[in-house]
């Protein structure tokens, strides 16, 4: 794994976001399957791709684009290349392209991340549209990228937030109304990439530094098992399974926390869902999407990119320490997810991609492999913050 081999990595992961997965046009290609009511498409990553049928498909566009832009603009800084950056712009000009603009608009501001619901925001996948847009701000010094973000976590702070580290996760843009209880609970507890505290320091916006910490005392209220967060969807409590993203979604903001306050609890709280992460991992650096609260797992159904979430908060962890102690972990998770590359491939659309999950067994003979662009987004991710890392 020398540096040098790592960058041919990133390469090629870059390439197949930028050149195979991102949409070119005003429409994706003919046979995408579409369900999201956006009406320009052209910079969205599209998120699905089943091997064995050999068919696209979207799951929630603009946060999973959002996600992308923030790769693109960390893997520039390995890289230094501008095709990086125009993919990153591309990418981020989809997500302004779904926000609401006009100051006599009741909605100014929000950005329409349709999720599961194909004409319902999700608030969390604002949230995680916007430090793509911050980063991307920075390194252009093109203002509205920032400017856009700011509105867009004002709208969330004013129209989500139910007080009490909560938010109302399903929002109608129709009917300009939120619907209670969307899953399973009266709301949510959302963190995410600390990007409220972000906003709060660019902005001048004490309310959001506000918020951003009540939510943080609430993920110290409410955690369970320890470094983890059951009894929110997406876990599942009554199964005990628990979401391969879940203990970086709402444990990497924590850090952050402890370094605006110096309260030394959420860095604790950080360090036990590192050593969930740890507890979860499969001895040849892998993760499986059923895991449960004993560790036990499924067979199939991995989840790549968990494991590189994972990698991405114990590099965070290790750099808050006085003595790393995830180094070995983040070994076994990289090696692991190179070897979920494609190099070699008879299908084009594969190549430089990294596997998120085998399937399990339907009775037939055609590919178990199915690829989400999040495998390849948070790999880019953990792997230009690796390869950016002070020597």
């Amino acid at each position: 794994m020398d540096d040098n081999s790592l960058r041919e990595s990133l390469s090629a992961a870059c390439h197949w976001l930028v050149d195979i997965a991102q949409v070119k046009g005003e429409t994706p290609p003919e046979g995408v399957r579409l369900r999201h009511a956006h009406t320009r498409w052209q910079g969205a990553i599209m998120g699905e791709y089943s091997v064995k049928d050999r068919l696209w498909g979207f799951f929630c566009p603009v946060w999973h684009t959002g996600q992308a832009v923030k790769a693109l603009v960390l893997a520039n800084r390995v890289l230094g290349e501008n095709w990086l950056l125009a993919g990153a712009r591309a990418g981020a000009d989809f997500i302004l392209n779904a926000q609401i603009n006009g100051a006599a608009d009741p909605d100014a501001g929000l950005i329409l991340a349709y999720e599961d619901d194909p004409a319902k925001v999700n608030t969390s996948a604002v949230l995680e549209a916007l430090e793509g847009l911050l980063l991307l701000g920075d390194v252009t010094g093109e203002a509205r990228y920032g400017e856009a973000a700011i509105a867009a976590a004002r709208w969330v702070a004013a129209k989500a937030y139910l007080g009490d580290g909560l938010f109302v996760d399903s929002y109608d843009p129709a009917a300009r109304s939120f619907a209670q209880y969307r899953y399973g609970t009266r709301g949510r507890p959302l963190a995410e990439d600390a990007v409220l505290l972000e906003v709060a320091a660019r902005s001048d916006d004490a309310r959001l530094r506000t918020i951003f910490l009540e939510v943080c005392e609430r993920l110290l209220r409410d955690e369970d098992p320890p470094g983890n967060w059951i009894n929110y969807s997406p876990c599942d409590p009554v199964g005990g399974n628990l979401h391969p993203r879940h203990a970086y979604w709402w444990g990497r903001p924590l850090i952050a926390a402890w370094r605006e306050t110096g309260d030394r609890r959420y860095l604790a709280c950080a360090l036990r869902c590192g050593e969930y992460y740890r507890n979860a991992q499969r001895r040849d650096g892998g993760l499986f999407r059923g895991t449960y609260r004993d560790f036990t797992t499924d067979s199939f159904g991995h989840a790549t990119s968990g494991m590189a979430c994972a990698m991405l908060l114990w590099l965070e962890l290790d750099r808050a320490l006085p003595e790393p102690r995830f180094g070995s972990a983040f070994d076994r998770g990289l090696r692991h997810c190179l070897t979920m590359q494609f190099r070699e491939v008879q299908d084009p659309n594969l190549r430089g991609c990294i596997l998120e999950k085998v399937l399990a067994p339907d009775g037939t003979d055609r590919s178990p492999y199915h690829i989400r662009d999040l495998g390849t987004i948070f790999f880019v991710q953990a792997l230009s913050l690796y390869l950016d890392r002070p020597r």
